[in-house]
């Protein structure tokens, strides 16, 4: 279960945040919000209901507590409640652009807008009888400390965040404040500003709290943060050596099993359907019979959507129809290669393992014999059961004797009852301060798929001869100029550490999926800049660091790539002609000796389409001539083949047949630049299938050309086509 948590943001919103200083193309409030944005959009992005924001504004224009005080309290003058304290969702972060803006006053008090802030989290965070609750309490605060401060109150508000029942995490950044671990120093600073800054940073220290200036902290931005989960345990029994039920010299140690990682992914995307109900006037429903409208939200004009399921079966009264069937009236099937193997409930019952849970030891292996290649899943970690001192003690010297003996344990689990058994290896972990058992999953003898490749240093003949030298075998020359250029490519040793010594280039912990955090990176930001006439910004600088052999490195390694270049006698293939397609015979084919094999051997220059040989006989056709006359020849050859492919058919026997020639036809004609011999054979197909002109209802066939998108050829397709794209969409409606 995740921590509770209650966050406020105080956000300086005075008169001088809105000026531009240091050389910065954009105003103090704008920059700030970057990183409050940030952290705002993070906890939005996670769905947690248990994560309650609030954000107060200071030195604002108007002031409105929100009933956190009483209205007209002396000291809480220009302080504004934004929100209370609640779960924040997209219209929360679109009401808080609204205010967002830089006032045009620099009356407000910084420090009782925090008490303000203490007090929300009080009320929002006690119990039914006035005792705090487990709440992760926090207040981030943003100012460039230049408005004015009551200093008289400020121990006892110290004091109140100090409280040992119910602690307050701070956070204060400031703009431009005085950095000694970065080494800035703001040059011509205002006496109020250094001494609001002095004040700060004491108060900020005395509780415990986080000094930071706007600037670190916006640059930390960019490095992702690693997301900590709380791990669950798959499996929380014991662990047996011999079988306690018909032994008495049996081992019985209680232990839990954890993952070790977790596989990072990027978020889904969601489906909506625009909200009927918006509508002034009456009209068909935006939604789908295969969708149903889950929760809307109040602050769009959209609606959640989720799929259902139904499963349907080919009516045998009604051929060419499909009929709808429930659940219940379905049996199990599964794949076996591309044929369905239908498995009855009785015969499940039969070859169904009674399992129970359980984790056994089976066997014992030597280090060196096992494989690397072998384990089928992610690593575990098994660990004695907590506060339990005895199955420490018993884990603890299994896991020594593993190790010195060099040996790992093979054992049978089971993670739940009637669950399927899996195999798994055991492997001994010793660190200084912890010790553990690391498991992975192993293959069943089913498992193992066993290919025989030929070997990469010689050859063998019919007769049995082993060749070593060959065109095709590496030579001693090749081999050692590619041994020479992967040394060159070492990145074991390329980086450097903040003191110049050598280390390891793109070590694990310093990359990170570009996927994952990319697609949060946008998100947030379209979250926060709904313009869509804003172009996305670029990926962070560390994203992309690795995502290229460094420069230096790939210059140092140039002339090994030469040599190896050489050693291979590397050829540059000619470049394929564009933009010609396949129009001129010459051009089709060629091959790189000249000679003209068709033209030797005396092939005629047509070809009779074949219904026993389609595509072959089409393609032929199509290679005898450039002559327009015969390829449309061929194409009517081929058309009235697939024609009567359509209408001989029983049933949809034949339709696949006719499905490829279609494909192969508009493939041709498309790369010879004649889509429109296509086009006008699809359109007048359509025109057939539709009005029941090929012997009968052939309505599946249209709907499988449509399914494979073998329509109109477009524009977008082939320059010469004369169909635009909305045509060619357009195309598929009936």
């Amino acid at each position: 279960m995740s921590q509770k948590e209650a966050t406020v943001f105080i956000l300086d919103l005075g008169r001088s945040m809105g000026e531009t200083r240091h050389g910065r193309d954009q105003t103090d409030l704008d920059w700030a919000m970057e990183y409050v944005w940030d952290k705002i959009t993070t906890t939005v992005a996670t769905g947690r209901k248990s994560a309650l924001m609030s954000v107060v504004g200071c030195r604002t224009d108007d002031t409105d507590l929100g009933g956190v005080m009483e209205e007209g309290t002396e000291g809480y003058e220009n302080i504004s409640v934004f929100s209370g304290l609640k779960q924040y969702l997209l219209g929360d972060i679109r009401h808080l652009q609204e205010h967002s803006k830089p006032s045009k006053t620099d009356k407000g008090d910084l420090l009782s807008a925090l008490a303000v802030a203490v007090h929300m989290i009080e009320n929002a965070t006690k119990g039914t009888k006035g005792n705090p609750l487990k709440y992760e309490r926090r207040i981030i605060i943003v100012t460039d400390g230049r408005g004015q401060m009551d200093i008289d109150d400020l121990d006892q508000i110290s004091s109140k965040i100090k409280d040992e029942d119910a602690p307050f995490e701070i956070v204060l950044l400031g703009v431009d404040f005085d950095d000694p671990d970065s080494g800035y120093k703001e040059e011509n600073k205002e006496s109020h500003k250094a001494k609001n800054e002095e004040v700060l940073k004491n108060f900020v220290e005395d509780c415990g709290g986080n000094f930071g200036t706007l600037a670190t902290a916006i640059d930390q931005l960019h490095t992702p943060r690693l997301k900590e989960t709380r791990p669950v345990h798959s499996y929380r029994g014991a662990l047996t050596i011999g079988d306690p039920e018909k032994y008495q010299a049996t081992i019985t140690i209680d232990v839990e099993r954890y993952p070790c990682t977790m596989i990072a992914k990027p978020p889904t995307a969601s489906s909506f359907v625009v909200r009927s109900d918006l509508a002034g006037a009456p009209g068909p429903s935006a939604e789908s019979s295969a969708t149903v409208v889950a929760e809307d939200h109040p602050m769009t004009d959209l609606s959640a959507v989720r799929n259902q399921r139904v499963y349907q079966v080919d009516n045998q009264e009604e051929p060419g129809t499909k009929k709808n069937v429930e659940m219940d009236e379905l049996e199990r099937g599964y794949e076996y290669g591309r044929t369905a193997v239908h498995i009855s409930e009785s015969d499940m019952n039969v070859v169904k393992l009674e399992t129970q849970q359980s984790l056994e030891l089976v066997g014992f292996v030597k280090s060196e014999d096992f494989e690397r290649y072998l384990p089928l899943s992610r690593a575990n970690f098994i660990v004695p059961q907590k506060a339990n001192q005895p199955a420490q003690l018993a884990l603890s010297s299994f896991i020594h004797a593993l190790y010195e003996t060099e040996c790992y344990a093979v054992a049978r689990m089971v993670t739940k009852n009637l669950n399927p058994p899996v195999l798994l290896l055991l492997v001994p972990r010793i660190e200084p301060e912890w010790e553990a058992l690391v498991d992975v999953e192993l293959p069943f003898e089913q498992d193992m798929r066993r290919y025989k490749f030929p070997p990469l240093d010689r050859k063998l003949t019919v007769s049995g001869k082993t060749i070593t030298e060959h065109k095709d075998l590496p030579m001693d020359d090749l081999m050692n100029a590619m041994g020479d250029y992967v040394d060159a490519l070492d990145l074991s040793n390329f980086g450097r550490d903040e003191d110049g010594n050598e280390e390891e280039y793109a070590k694990p912990e310093d990359t990170f999926s570009p996927l994952v955090h990319r697609i949060n990176h946008v998100i947030k930001w379209r979250a926060t800049h709904p313009d869509s006439t804003l172009p996305i910004p670029d990926p962070a600088e560390i994203l992309m660091k690795y995502s290229a052999p460094p420069t230096e490195l790939m210059e140092q390694a140039e002339h090994h790539l030469s040599a190896l270049k050489k050693a291979a006698d590397v050829k540059k293939v000619p470049p394929k002609v564009k933009g010609r397609g396949k129009r001129q015979r010459t051009d089709r084919d060629k091959p790189l000796s000249g000679l003209d094999v068709d033209e030797l051997l005396g092939n005629p220059k047509r070809v009779k389409i074949e219904s026993n040989n389609l595509i072959p006989s089409f393609k032929q056709a199509l290679a005898a001539s450039d002559d327009m006359d015969t390829i449309q020849e061929a194409t009517d050859g081929i058309a009235k083949e697939i024609r009567a492919l359509i209408s001989n058919s029983v049933g949809d026997s034949a339709y696949g047949r006719a499905l490829e020639a279609i494909r192969i036809m508009r493939e041709e004609l498309t790369e010879l630049e004649e889509p429109e011999t296509y086009n006008t054979f699809v359109r007048k197909l359509k025109e057939e299938i539709l009005g029941g002109k090929l012997n009968g209802n052939r309505r599946d066939m249209w709907w499988r050309i449509k399914g494979s998108r073998y329509g109109l050829v477009d524009q977008k397709r082939c320059f010469a086509s004369a169909v635009t794209e909305e045509e060619a969409k357009r195309f598929y409606e009936v």
